[in-house]
C-alpha cells in the first residue's frame, strides 16, 4: 500500500516500482516537503517485497533541478533549515542516503541541474532521454559544488565535473556527451520513450535473484568505500551469504530444465539500518516490508 505523497508518485507496475518526482510547475525543484517525502518513498519501496527494482524520474519537462531556490529565498530560514543536517552528513533524500539494497535505475528526462546530481551519483544505472540536458549551476548563484560533484566523479572522468562545476549556468551537456563520458549507458530516442524503456530494462534485471542482487550490490558500492584487498575480502563474504541458498540451487536447476527459476522473495536485509530516517514520525503507520 502506498502512502499519499504531495511531491512525489509512488507506483508499482509488476515488480518495477517507480519514485517520480512530482512538482512538475516548479521543475521538480526538492522542497522541505519533498526532502522528507523522499526518505520515506525509498524505504516503502525497498520494504515491499513484491517489487525487485526501482525506476526513479520526473514528471513534466525536468527529471530535477535541486533545492528549491524560491522557497530558500523567501520561507525565512534559507539554508539554515538544512545546516544540522549537513554538517553531521545526515541525509536522507536519496537510494544510498536509505540503504536502498534493489538496483536502482535513474530515468532522465529534461532538464537535469544541480541539486539533480546527488541522485545520477546515488544510482546504479542511469539512463537518459536524447533531448535531456545536464548543468550545474551551483556556483552562478553563490553555492558551492561539493557532494554531488563527489559522488559522480566516481562515474565520469574529474575534468568533466570540474567542467560542470566552474562553467556553472553557461554551459549544458547533452544526452550524447553524458553517455561518450559514460555518465549514462544509454540514449533513449525519441524521448517519449524513455519511461517504456526504464520499465523494460528494470523487468530484466527483475528476471534475476532478488537475494543475489542485494548482495551483488552491497559488495559493489562497498567497493566504492574500500581499498581493492578490503573489497575483495567483503566481496567474497557476500558471495558466501548466498551459499545454502535456495535461489543458488534454483537457479542451475532452472538453467538445467529450461524454464524460468521460481526466485525467493527478500527477506529483511540483516545489514540494513532498521530505522533509516532518526527524525521519523514513531506514530505514523509504518511502510510496508517483508
Amino acid at each position: 500500500m502506498t502512502r499519499p505523497y504531495e511531491t512525489l508518485v509512488v507506483e508499482r507496475h509488476g515488480h518495477v516500482g517507480w519514485l517520480i518526482f512530482d512538482r512538475p510547475e516548479q521543475l521538480n525543484a526538492m522542497n522541505h516537503r519533498m526532502r522528507d517525502e523522499l526518505a520515506d518513498a525509498w524505504i516503502e519501496l525497498d520494504r515491499d517485497p513484491a517489487v525487485r527494482v526501482i525506476v526513479h524520474t520526473g514528471n513534466g519537462r525536468a527529471f530535477q533541478t535541486g533545492v528549491d531556490v524560491m522557497e530558500v529565498a523567501t520561507d525565512g530560514l534559507g539554508f539554515e533549515r538544512y545546516r544540522e543536517s549537513m554538517e553531521d552528513f545526515d541525509l536522507h533524500f536519496t537510494a544510498w542516503h536509505q540503504d536502498v539494497g534493489k538496483p536502482v535505475i535513474c530515468a532522465v528526462n529534461g532538464l537535469c541541474a544541480g541539486g539533480a546530481f546527488h541522485w545520477i551519483a546515488d544510482s546504479d544505472i542511469v539512463i537518459a532521454a536524447s533531448d535531456a540536458q545536464f548543468f550545474d549551476p551551483h556556483v552562478s548563484i553563490g553555492q558551492v559544488v561539493a557532494i554531488e560533484a563527489i559522488g559522480l566523479i566516481r562515474r565520469i572522468p574529474a575534468e568533466a565535473v570540474m567542467r560542470m562545476a566552474f562553467v556553472g549556468k553557461y554551459e549544458r551537456m547533452s544526452a550524447q556527451r553524458a553517455y561518450e563520458l559514460g555518465m549514462v549507458s544509454q540514449v533513449v530516442d525519441p524521448p517519449e520513450r524513455l519511461r517504456e524503456e526504464a520499465q523494460r530494462l528494470a523487468e530484466t534485471i527483475a528476471r534475476n535473484s532478488p537475494t543475489a542482487m542485494r548482495h551483488t550490490k552491497r559488495a559493489l558500492w562497498g567497493a566504492l568505500e574500500a581499498g581493492l584487498t578490503d573489497a575483495c575480502r567483503a566481496g567474497a563474504r557476500h558471495l558466501v551469504a548466498m551459499w545454502g541458498h535456495p535461489d543458488q540451487t534454483e537457479g542451475p536447476a532452472a538453467f538445467a530444465e529450461k524454464r524460468a527459476p521460481d526466485w525467493q522473495p527478500l527477506t529483511p536485509d540483516p545489514d540494513a539500518d532498521p530505522d533509516p530516517d532518526p527524525d521519523a514520525d514513531p506514530d505514523a503507520t509504518p511502510a510496508p516490508g517483508p
